[in-house]
């Protein structure tokens, strides 16, 4: 079934909850706020040109489908204390035609940078499953260089990012400034142990894993 559109009462009751979970992280001790406005979730679908069919405010032109973003990190700033990072997560394509594209990325994250977002996460794709993409590794990275370089904004580089050499080159070369793990640390749960033993640093093993060296 198609969904309901969301009455604009509605639209603000989300932006408000957005801002008190901020506040609730905030009390919880956690550093980082992240906005994930990316794969098919909430924000996303009215970032989407796919998903977005609104004929208000909120849909058909670029700055209408990113008004609800915008309004959403007014209300988690609202709610955040300023010496915290806010962070945004972005599918930087839709990887099918008609879709959001990167150029939307990058024109998005000038506006965050200038509403004081410290870092855009820079992963792709989930709004439809008509996407194509091109699965390997490092195949995300390129969308977190060209924001970091004409964005002028900080960026994370994530997805089929598994080997140490690889967050290596991409930290030091400039492509993003953090790299982002998830699923690597699932199937190898001591992967920053191989990966200082391959880089060659000097990392002391906890003493419960001394017997698995």
């Amino acid at each position: 079934a198609d969904p309901i559109e969301l009455t604009k009462d509605e639209i603000l009751e989300l932006i408000e909850d957005f801002g008190k979970a901020a506040a609730r992280a905030d009390k919880a001790g956690f550093e980082i706020a992240e906005i994930h406005a990316a794969h098919g979730y909430m924000i996303n679908q009215f970032l989407s040109p796919t998903s977005n069919k609104r004929t208000d405010e909120y849909g058909g032109s670029f700055e209408n489908r990113i008004r609800f973003l915008l309004q959403v990190l007014e209300s988690v700033k609202k709610n955040w204390p300023s010496g915290k990072s806010i962070w945004v997560r972005l599918s930087c394509t839709e990887w099918v035609e008609g879709g959001w594209t990167i150029e939307d990325s990058v024109e998005l994250s000038k506006r965050l940078k200038d509403l004081g977002v410290d870092l855009v996460d820079c992963s792709s794709g989930g709004i439809t499953d008509s996407q194509e993409i091109d699965y390997k590794p490092l195949f995300q990275v390129p969308f977190a260089e060209q924001i970091r370089t004409e964005a002028g904004i900080s960026t994370g580089a994530v997805g089929f990012i598994t080997q140490p050499r690889e967050v290596e080159d991409i930290l030091s070369s400039g492509k993003a400034d953090v790299v982002l793990l998830a699923r690597k640390f699932l199937s190898e749960p001591t992967f920053v142990l191989r990966a200082a033993s391959e880089l060659g640093v000097d990392l002391p093993w906890i003493y419960q894993h001394n017997r698995g060296k």
